[in-house]
Formats: structure tokens, sequence, C-alpha cells
């Protein structure tokens, strides 16, 4: 449950749901996350530490050029929290089934 919490903590930040977005496209540079979001290149970093601990995004260097982090998205968080959206939306899919049958039933007795 930590690395949920921790999903969760690191996705209820626009700025942050904003970098998922453009990962989502391509691996991307910081200073490129930055520039699209029209964000320094410090508070940029401070966001992708968030999301590279919540372990949401890693950081890679390409082959050709060390001096470059790219960062993109990982699927393992992603893959949890919707686990946990599964089963919180059959939970109350349930409920609702069970409260219309309920209903249904109520609605059908003589009055």
């Amino acid at each position: 449950m930590r690395t949920l919490d921790q999903t969760l903590l690191a996705l209820a930040d626009p700025t942050r749901r904003g970098v998922i977005e453009l990962l989502r496209q391509e691996p991307r540079r910081a200073s490129d996350l930055a520039e699209a979001l029209s964000m320094t290149r410090p508070a940029m970093s401070r966001h992708l530490r968030v999301l590279r601990r919540s372990g949401l995004v890693s950081e890679s260097e390409p082959e050709h050029d060390a001096r470059v982090r790219l960062y993109r998205l990982e699927p393992g968080p992603f893959a949890e929290l919707r686990s946990w959206l599964t089963e919180v939306e059959a939970f109350w899919g349930d409920q609702l089934l069970a409260f219309k049958q309920h209903a249904e039933k109520r609605a059908k007795r003589p009055k």
C-alpha cells in the first residue's frame, strides 16, 4: 500500500500530472519538460525527484551522450493504481446493485 500512497501523492500535484501527460507522448529531458510547462529547471527537478521516488518515472542516459538524462514513464505503479481502482469500482458496483435490488423489491410490495 505504501507504493500506492506514493503514487497518489505524486499524482496529486497538477504539475506532476502535466509531466506524466508529456511523458506519455515520448521520453524527454528535464529541460524540455520545464520549457513545455513554463517552469524553471530547479522547480522541474523537484517535481521529477518526487516522480522518481514514487516509481512513476525513471531516468536514463542515452548511449551517445552521458550528460543527458531522459525521463520516461514506468508501468508498474500505474498497473498497481489501475488494480486498486478496479477493486474500488467493483465494490461500488456491488453496492449500487444491492441498492437497486432493494429498491425494486420495495417498489413491488403492495401498499
